[in-house]
């Protein structure tokens, strides 16, 4: 495990790095999530029915999405690793004595932490200062809180295990455009970053809660707002442990099966 921490540390250090884009990503999604909430609230002021979601509870979903957006984002890209494999300089990464699935997963989990470690904090705290119903606000409860980190550390390792599949798959496309094109905006739909899920027909709804998607951003941010009862979010902490195992076991047959018909031209 020593290589791969070793990297994950570098990583992340790198990624501290660039402040300049992240005060550009603070302000961008900041802007973005207003623009949100105002889009809801218009929506909660022009129905008298009952919702799913109150809309103090959807805004604090929308803080935290645009706070965490690298950790659940399938089009956030890394262009070396495109390139190493598009380009044949994958033959690096194949001398390297360790294993590839494994020091990619490390290198990608780095980069989406240290961006939001420069990101979220900054944006929650000025949330926190605007008035109703814009205010970002402490969860319900210790527990609620406790939970929200668990499903919020699961749900990164199940984007970056996605986020793997959309790689390996270049090895058979040669071209990141349309993995990260497909992938991106399937799994932004069935993610509720479009649609918040609870406001979703329910017929959609069974569908997204098949898929793994949710698992990794409207599970989390749900359970903080309260809008996720704890027996629920108990029950998902396994759902998502299972497509976790899933998913990385299908990654690692994939990427063995990929590096077996990899060919290398050059002088």
């Amino acid at each position: 495990m020593k290589p791969y921490i070793s990297l994950f540390k570098m990583r992340v250090l790198k990624g501290l790095q660039y402040k300049t884009a992240a005060i550009a990503g603070i302000l961008t999604q900041f802007f973005w999530g207003i623009m949100y909430i105002m889009i809801f609230e218009a929506f909660y002021s022009s129905t008298t029915n009952p919702q799913p979601i109150s809309l103090v509870e959807l805004a604090q979903v929308v803080w935290l999405q645009q706070s965490f957006l690298v950790f659940i984002m399938l089009w956030f890209r890394d262009n070396e690793l495109i390139t190493q494999i598009t380009s044949g300089q994958i033959a690096y990464e194949l001398c390297r004595p360790m294993n590839l699935y494994s020091f990619w997963y490390a290198k990608l989990i780095a980069q989406r932490l240290s961006a939001a470690m420069l990101r979220c904090l900054p944006i929650l705290l000025v949330a926190s200062l605007l008035p109703e119903p814009y205010r970002f606000s402490l969860p319900p409860d210790l527990i609620t809180f406790l939970l929200f980190i668990v499903t919020l550390f699961l749900g990164l390792l199940l984007i970056v295990s996605i986020s793997m599949m959309i790689y390996i798959s270049i090895f058979y496309t040669m071209s990141g455009t349309g993995s990260l094109l497909i992938f991106g905006v399937f799994g932004e739909f069935f993610a509720g970053m479009l649609i918040p899920v609870p406001l979703m027909p329910d017929a959609l709804r069974r569908v997204v809660y098949l898929l793994p998607f949710r698992y990794a951003s409207d599970l989390p941010f749900r359970i903080y707002a309260g809008n996720i009862g704890t027996r629920e979010a108990i029950i998902s902490i396994g759902v998502q442990i299972l497509w976790l195992s899933v998913l990385v076991l299908i990654g690692r047959m994939w990427i063995k099966n990929a590096l077996r018909r990899v060919v290398i031209q050059g002088g």
